[in-house]
């Protein structure tokens, strides 16, 4: 029998310990293949390079870097390194830090996967929302019982599984649960300084400020020790609103 094709990705490099924790968890369960970016890519969203020309470069025995954005990685390793061999799924992770509530929205991690959906293949992000500790051997069990789910039962069409992991040890964390997103709120920190010439530049940060009291979200869920397990789809229409905008008088 065929064994499953894997591809594996992220947006933190191909030489992060979280996508090594990744590889080495998936083992047995089928062929896998790492197309990662070769440098930390954090924050590019669902970004395609189409203005320079991307590299690829064979780093070992099914491992490749590319001079782009997570995007790039799995439109070049679905259409490009595997391109006889279409993976069956596409994991994206383990991503060093939380992809909660409206981060999926910056997140290189999450944009893999939902690249991966819109070429058709099911696809999980999975995240590490850390404190001091990187429990990547927790994150790494979780991706596993994850993936054995998705090959077992399938993903509906057009949707992608956002996964996070609280920082915990495996026999510490609460369950697992399917939940909604939610928000995730921050400080909006700009810190402005001056370079050696004189010349001002800005750094983007802030923390994660206290959310609302909502208890059956992805990020309230994780803060209480569990896994959370967000269906994403690809349909991004706010149907609660079609009502209310096809009232508008757009003829007049």
């Amino acid at each position: 029998m065929m064994k499953t094709r894997i591809l594996l990705t992220n947006d933190d490099g191909i030489t992060a310990v979280g996508l090594r924790e990744l590889e080495e968890g998936l083992r047995g369960l089928g062929r896998l293949t790492v197309v990662a970016p070769d440098r930390e890519r954090s924050a590019s969203g669902h970004s395609l390079t189409l203005q320079h020309p991307l590299r690829i470069d064979e780093q070992g025995p099914g491992h490749y870097a590319v001079d782009g954005t997570p995007t790039d990685c799995v439109f070049l390793g679905v259409n490009q390194v595997m391109r006889h061999e279409r993976p069956d799924l596409v994991i994206s992770g383990i991503n060093r830090g939380g992809n909660l509530g409206d981060d999926i929205t910056y997140s290189g991690t999450v944009a893999a996967a939902f690249e991966a959906t819109l070429l058709g293949i099911p696809a999980i992000a999975v995240s590490l929302e850390y404190e001091r500790e990187y429990h990547f051997a927790t994150a790494s069990r979780v991706a596993r019982k994850v993936t054995e789910m998705v090959l077992a039962q399938g993903l509906p069409p057009d949707t992608m599984l956002n996964v996070n992991v609280p920082d915990l040890p495996w026999d510490k964390l609460a369950g697992f649960r399917v939940t909604r997103q939610g928000k995730r709120f921050y400080s909006g920190v700009v810190r402005e300084n001056v370079d050696p010439r004189g010349r001002h530049y800005y750094w983007i940060g802030g923390e994660v400020l206290p959310g609302p009291a909502a208890v059956d979200t992805d990020a309230a869920l994780v803060r209480r020790g569990f896994v959370s397990i967000t269906p994403i789809h690809l349909d991004l229409t706010n149907h609660r609103a079609l009502a209310a905008l096809a009232e508008w008088e757009w003829e007049s």
